[in-house]
């Protein structure tokens, strides 16, 4: 059988331009050489190069097994795929239009399929749809060739599910995060992974450039809090796969996602970017504070703070600070922590799990990004949250093997997807990170 192969495209960012109409300070944006084309064969070995980052992929017995009952949803998703390599959501205006091969591709849900496809066990020479997940990188890699210029998008396809509800600019933000998951598995061919990267750096470019003054990425979506997540998420996981991240931007989205849900004695939970759902709220909060809150959680378990007691913002900075970082950084990253605690309480409810009342594709992605954070964190919560999402999903799938949205975003193909993630949390590659970065007092 002939190897498959996989077209490559080369992207560079060269000047930034400022977007009229945004309230934004500064907008910026890459543009395309000409393309070159090339192809060849993905390669077998699986040496890590010495220019990148080491990862480790967890071994079966180190993984929570995925149910039997996702093997024909992942069959229904290969079935679903374009010609092209894509997937689509549809558009907002036809959320009726459940039939996958009756819209129109969009990278935002392509990018989100060939994450669970990744999860699942699949590489681009490995596993039972290898092939799909081969099309479907030469697809996010066309689309990001073709983006159009000065533009905040990298698709001129407007009005889809996703677009509507998260926000306008969710495709760059998902193309990213597949692309930075990616990465692990394709650092043993060098011309592949800078191809891969120099993609990743035009989108990250574009992330950052309509970033707003807030921290936050608002583009008229229904519930942007979750956009401005799904940036946080890309920005979080470029910088692990070692590509340039404007290190302010990062925390900026952070402290912005943590301020949503108070960490002093009044709590509370700013709904206002959520489409006033608690869930939306704390699930983007959860997720974005939880490599914040694992540092702290480290710190405070050598420093034998009482593990029982509550933590208080003051303690936790000045045991921030006996570990080297400055007041402000230490502050920062103790509100994270809390927030992160307090999100992961509420989130236990059942009437804040609940979301809109039923399950739209923003109930599934919030799902989603509580799984993601729970495994960041190491949170001993991570097995019965596990158990009971399994139990959820197989009582509302398909006979066909998907998940479909009872409001907003009601793709099956964006469902399904945001399920396989949800249950698949544990099996992203990691970063062996062989000295930790010191912190530095200012």
């Amino acid at each position: 059988m002939q190897k498959p192969t996989i077209i490559i495209l080369s992207v560079f960012s060269l000047f930034g331009i400022a977007l009229a109409g945004l309230s934004i300070a500064t907008v910026q944006y890459g543009t395309i050489e000409k393309p070159r084309l090339g192809s060849f064969p993905i390669p077998q070995a699986r040496l890590v190069s010495q220019t990148h980052p080491a990862w480790e992929i967890k071994p079966d017995g180190d993984v929570k097994p995925l149910p039997a009952y996702l093997e024909k949803s992942l069959e229904w998703l290969a079935q679903a795929q374009a010609e092209n390599g894509g997937w689509g959501a549809g558009l907002h205006s036809m959320q009726n239009v459940r039939d996958p091969k009756s819209v129109q591709i969009d990278p935002a849900t392509t990018a989100y399929v060939a994450m669970a496809l990744l999860r699942a066990g699949n590489t681009l020479n490995t596993g039972p749809y290898s092939q799909q997940l081969v099309k479907a990188t030469n697809c996010l890699l066309q689309i990001v060739n073709d983006a159009p210029q000065n533009h905040m998008n990298i698709t001129t396809v407007t009005g889809t599910q996703p677009q509507q509800k998260l926000g306008q600019n969710i495709d760059v933000a998902m193309t990213v995060q597949y692309f930075a998951r990616l990465m692990p598995y394709i650092q043993d061919d060098q011309v592949l992974s800078d191809r891969v990267g120099n993609a990743m750096d035009f989108c990250i470019q574009r992330l950052q450039g309509t970033q707003m003054a807030d921290g936050s990425w608002n583009a008229a979506g229904w519930a942007p809090v979750l956009n401005s997540a799904m940036a946080n998420n890309a920005l979080e996981l470029s910088e692990q796969v070692g590509r340039k991240v404007d290190i302010d931007a990062l925390e900026k989205s952070r402290q912005y996602q943590s301020d949503n849900v108070r960490s002093d004695d009044a709590g509370g939970v700013a709904t206002d970017k959520a489409a006033g759902i608690q869930l939306y709220a704390l699930a983007s909060a959860q997720r974005a504070t939880a490599n914040d809150a694992k540092v702290v959680k480290e710190a405070m378990v050598e420093s034998e703070s009482p593990a029982s007691a509550a933590p208080v913002l003051e303690e936790v900075v000045v045991v921030m600070e006996k570990k080297g970082y400055s007041k402000k950084e230490a502050k920062r990253m103790a509100s994270s922590y809390i927030s992160n605690q307090k999100a992961g309480e509420m989130l236990q409810r059942d009437d804040v799990l609940s979301g809109f009342g039923n399950n739209g594709g923003e109930e599934f992605l919030s799902y989603m990004m509580t799984s993601e954070s729970l495994v960041a964190t190491d949170d001993k919560e991570w097995n019965n949250w596990h158990k009971r999402m399994e139990g959820l999903f197989e009582k509302i799938q398909n006979p066909d093997g998907s998940w479909s949205g009872h409001h907003c975003i009601t793709s099956p193909v964006f469902c399904t997807a945001a399920v396989i993630m949800t249950l698949g949390a544990d099996r992203d590659a990691l970063v062996l990170k062989a000295e930790k970065k010191k912190p530095v007092k200012q």
